[in-house]
């Protein structure tokens, strides 16, 4: 039976350690304030058994109990997610609140192939709902900070590509090509002999048809195919939010395969979220669970120091390290806002389970890279004990227009 006492005493404690813009409506009709400021939020419990989500209110479980209908939440995604992670800091006791959970997953080709199909393959017009016209699913660069997402995606292909030093009729592999973005403008602006691999048979079929339109099927060949597949050899390899799919376990391994597939004096750039725990732990209060369970499964972060040392075990070696967490940050907001602006859109086509999914994994994201919860490097590299002739001596090439 419910403690309506102990729910009470939980109000209390919430209140007294952090006024929150929130409004807490129960079955019973009895409305709740946290504050005596206007509610930005309101959690509506429609039973009682849902009030047990509210007395440990993990990310994981109040994330689980919104997907799953069990409460309503109103308000918009970045508030929702402050007041949440603001409740979780006042209930956690201690030893729990910051813990950052190491969870290894078994990865194969099968379970690497399913788990890109879960995430990738909900339909190319929901992707669309929210990203840039070229689709574009990873972090923009904003150069000046007031660019438009259109104009910060380009810049950022524009920024691998110049920092990788692509030249005409180079060779460029791919790795996790998406829609196509990146191999495109390889081909139609740098001049480069590309090939794009994805195991998303939606972004593998809408790549093609891209290329063919752009009438570069003779320079770009997309394929569904797994990295660890691929045979030959590059003068440059990208892989652009890609390798959180891998596996912390698989890294070194996964950088032995791009060094293998690297052209003696070739380059090759990784561009992929790390987490800040030094021991590679998920982020706190339970948002690591949320995102394995209902939207990357199978998806581990190392931080930068696990992936240095994976990379140089690959038998790499980092030549240039970019932090590029405050442009994720910002790209994640506007795709929260675009989520938003097109709500009715999205709902049709993927359902209100996903919409509730994807609505707070979004903005939970922009939250978690704003408070240095996560990362994201770009790092240029090469064969390890080489010395890259193709690379000057300074940065300031990866500037020069």
């Amino acid at each position: 039976m419910f403690d309506q006492n102990r729910l009470s005493a939980w109000v209390a404690g919430v209140t007294h350690q952090n006024p929150l813009p929130l409004r807490l409506e129960l079955w019973n009709g009895q409305a709740i304030d946290f504050s005596s400021e206007a509610p930005r939020v309101t959690i509506r419990v429609p039973h009682p058994s849902a009030a047990r989500y509210l007395l440990r209110p993990s990310l994981s479980n109040l994330g689980k109990a919104y997907v799953e209908g069990d409460i309503e939440v109103r308000g918009s995604a970045s508030d929702m997610i402050r007041v949440v992670n603001a409740l979780a800091r006042s209930t956690l006791k201690a030893d729990g609140k910051l813990a950052r959970i190491v969870r290894h997953f078994t990865h194969d080709r099968r379970k690497d192939a399913e788990a890109i199909r879960y995430h990738y393959d909900v339909s190319n017009a929901f992707y669309q709902q929210f990203l840039d016209p070229d689709m574009v699913y990873s972090c923009a660069y904003f150069e000046q900070g007031d660019e438009d997402l259109a104009t910060a995606q380009v810049r950022k292909i524009d920024h691998i590509l110049t920092k990788i030093r692509l030249r005409p009729d180079q060779t460029l592999l791919d790795i996790g090509c998406g829609w196509g973005a990146l191999v495109l403008r390889a081909a139609q602006q740098f001049g480069a002999r590309c090939v794009g691999i994805t195991l998303s048979r939606n972004q593998y079929e809408l790549a093609r048809e891209r290329v063919a339109q752009a009438g570069l099927a003779d320079r770009v060949d997309i394929r569904l195919q797994d990295y660890r597949d691929v045979r030959g050899t590059f003068d440059r390899i990208t892989s652009v939010g890609m390798f959180e799919h891998v596996g912390i376990r698989h890294l070194p391994e996964y950088f032995g395969i791009i060094g293998r597939l690297l052209a003696e004096d070739g380059v090759a750039m990784n561009h992929g979220i790390t987490t800040t725990d030094p021991d590679n732990g998920e982020t706190p209060y339970g948002g690591g669970e949320f995102i394995a369970r209902y939207v990357f499964p199978q998806g581990e972060l190392a931080h930068l120091g696990a992936v240095l040392k994976a990379m140089q075990q690959g038998n790499l070696e980092a030549y240039d390290v970019e932090n590029l967490r405050r442009h994720y940050a910002r790209t994640l907001s506007i795709w929260t806002e675009n989520f938003e602006a097109n709500a009715a859109r999205i709902k049709d086509l993927a359902g209100e389970k996903r919409f509730r999914i994807w609505h707070v994994y979004l903005a939970g994201c922009a939250y978690a890279f704003d408070q240095d919860l996560i990362s994201l490097y770009q790092i240029v590299c090469g064969k390890a004990g080489r010395h890259p002739r193709s690379l000057p001596w300074s940065r300031r090439y990866m500037y020069e227009q």
